[in-house]
């Protein structure tokens, strides 16, 4: 229980309290009050402030420090290194030479609102562009978990970020979805499989796996009789350093079926793969699909710098490797496969999420979803002419 007292120092009363600051109960007190009363109705307020965690400490801990000395040490085993290595870097450069200098406990919302505004218009630090609103929203949930921490701790008195107004993003996000017609992408594996990198093209367009995932599959993760392949490993890169990790949640561990060609793809790289290793001088076994020379993983970033090159020396309409993953998703929609089929593949978290993403981006089921519904109200045919079996089925007249 807090508790207090006061006491006359001379012509004027000063109020005592205590306050605990989670390592030792200290004394604190305010001086000046020229009578008794005075200073008890100051102590009952502070007490109860104090009760209900609506008043702190005072600290002279600046934001910037708070963030990179006390919360990120702190976060740091609960974290992903990827994870935790993002955070710091975003902190670090986009936080820390604004409101770094600002003391934690004088931050307002208006702070973030008007950081939220400059990263939006000017924040790329490579060119002078804007950060796109999906970066800067990640950037506010990054700096409202840090808060959140801070008033855990009675550091602050409320966490002002979640009074902040961050950028909106749209469902699917903010960049336009582009993804290759089933054409386009059988021309693209035709004409890419003599290369080095084929075999993740193909898992990537076949399987709608993320790039890491793509990278860190072991042949024991793979079966070829059964036509199954087991999303278990990662590829990541922190600081420029390829390492190993696992899929973040239980619905990235997955079992993926694998369609015929694709086995055959990987029959063969399989038996290519095994005479290289036995010529090659020094082989680091990884049990690696794809792996360099010297069975060492690839790096992510060489994947992605790969694709793009072989997509410009095509002349192919212009695409990112992730946007194989859309492809897969949109063709295997546009196929009739269900909602749910395609986010098991994908390893979402919810079907919700895969609907909300990708079924706008085929305005064709949009198209074929109307057509349905109107034969079932109207009685038509599928091409827009009334069956005519009775008056039931006839279209009202305008």
């Amino acid at each position: 229980m807090q508790r207090g007292f006061a006491r006359k120092r001379g012509g004027t009363w000063t109020a005592y309290f205590y306050v605990n600051d989670g390592v030792k109960r200290r004394q604190r007190s305010k001086a000046g009050f020229r009578t008794k009363a005075a200073a008890l109705g100051y102590l009952n307020e502070t007490i109860a402030a104090l009760q209900k965690g609506e008043l702190v400490e005072p600290i002279k801990v600046t934001f910037g420090d708070y963030l990179l000395e006390r919360w990120l040490s702190t976060v740091e085993h609960q974290l992903r290194p990827s994870t935790w290595d993002s955070y710091h870097r975003m902190i670090r450069l986009h936080v820390v030479p604004t409101l770094g200098a600002i003391p934690l406990q004088q931050l307002t919302a208006e702070h973030f609102d008007r950081l939220y505004a400059r990263l939006l218009n000017s924040g790329r630090l490579r060119d002078g562009t804007g950060l796109s609103p999906k970066t800067v929203r990640y950037l506010h949930n990054t700096l409202r978990k840090a808060l959140h921490d801070a008033e855990r701790k009675q550091l602050v008195t409320r966490n002002v970020a979640q009074a902040a107004d961050p950028p909106k993003v749209r469902q699917g996000g903010n960049r336009e979805m582009k993804t290759w017609t089933a054409e386009q992408l059988r021309d693209f594996l035709l004409a890419t499989e003599g290369h080095r990198m084929y075999v993740a093209f193909v898992l990537a367009a076949t399987t709608g796996m993320r790039r890491g995932e793509v990278l860190g599959v072991r042949w024991q993760d793979v079966d070829l009789v059964a036509r199954r392949l087991a999303v278990r490993q990662t590829v990541l890169t922190l600081n420029y350093a390829v390492s190993f990790g696992t899929p973040k949640t239980a619905r990235g561990r997955r079992l993926i079926a694998l369609d015929g060609s694709t086995v055959a793809v990987l029959q063969a790289h399989r038996r290519r793969q095994l005479e290289e290793r036995a010529v090659a001088e020094a082989y680091h076994d990884h049990d690696l699909v794809l792996a360099r020379p010297d069975g060492e993983p690839v790096h992510p970033d060489y994947f992605s710098q790969c694709f793009d090159r072989t997509v410009a020396r095509l002349g192919m309409p212009r695409i990112r490797l992730h946007d194989l993953r859309h492809t897969h998703a949109t063709l295997g929609l546009a196929a009739g496969l269900q909602p749910k089929v395609i986010s098991d593949r994908l390893g979402h978290a919810t079907v919700a999420f895969t609907q909300d993403i990708y079924v706008h981006a085929i305005p064709r089921l949009e198209e074929e979803a109307a057509e349905k519904v109107g034969d079932l109200i109207w009685g038509t045919n599928g091409s827009g002419d009334v069956n005519d079996s009775g008056d039931g089925g006839k279209r009202p007249k305008h």
